[in-house]
């Protein structure tokens, strides 16, 4: 990956981001001066320890949060200015959410699971029923589409996570500690998952405090203070 690429093909572009809270009579810097591209298809893994600004920087990549200056691109689109209905409808059809915890409803089935964010996008029952099982399918699960998350191991719970993500067909992942809850075995199944998807022309991000996790990536971002100090590819 040529880190001297043209930023105009990225797929993700932060300018001068900057993040700052205020607490009391102090300025909490989480984000301060980022500047980021991610090219359409490229695998990166971000890390940092506690308190770096890989949290907010994740919040900051997934709409989930907007910035105190500097400029957000996404997809050719400057979304820094964007109201919360844009960012949600931006989050909802640009970016597919994996997270550590799995966030799935206990009370629905994995293909119910993976059909409820396309219900937001008000897409109808058999279309989303179809692309809801082809997820499914795509990450081995078609035999346990009916089975509720406590009926499946924390394996099976984050597959039918990256199903949810990949349902609506995002051209961003995003993956917060994808592996944190899983065993070797089962965090090595994921992975390959999230590789093939890059493979497969997906943008893949992963937010990772695992340095095994993130020796298999193209670039690693490496971020202390809420700064980038390192912006490298993986040998």
């Amino acid at each position: 990956m040529n880190v001297n690429s043209d930023v105009k093909s990225a797929m993700i572009r932060l300018v001068e981001i900057r993040k700052y809270y205020q607490t009391g009579p102090v300025t909490v810097k989480a984000l301060d001066g980022v500047n980021v591209y991610v090219e359409t298809g490229e695998l990166l893994a971000i890390i940092g320890p506690s308190g770096s600004g890989k949290s907010t920087m994740m919040n900051m990549l997934g709409c989930l949060d907007v910035p105190t200056g500097g400029e957000y691109y996404l997809d050719g689109r400057e979304i820094s200015k964007f109201d919360e209905d844009e960012l949600a409808d931006i989050r909802n059809k640009k970016v597919g959410f994996i997270f550590q915890n799995f966030n799935l409803l206990s009370r629905l089935t994995a293909l119910e699971n993976v059909e409820l964010p396309l219900i937001y996008r008000g897409m109808g029952t058999a279309e989303r029923r179809e692309r809801a099982t082809k997820a499914l399918s795509m990450v081995g699960l078609q035999d346990r589409i009916h089975h509720t998350p406590t009926e499946l191991s924390g394996g099976q719970q984050q597959r039918v996570a990256i199903a949810r993500a990949l349902a609506g067909d995002p051209p961003v992942i995003l993956a917060d500690e994808p592996t944190g809850n899983l065993d070797s075995r089962s965090g090595k199944e994921v992975m390959e998952i999230l590789k093939d998807l890059h493979t497969n022309g997906k943008t893949v991000i992963i937010i990772t405090h695992d340095l095994n996790v993130a020796g298999q990536v193209e670039r690693i971002i490496k971020m202390q203070d809420g700064r980038i100090v390192n912006n490298e590819g993986v040998a």
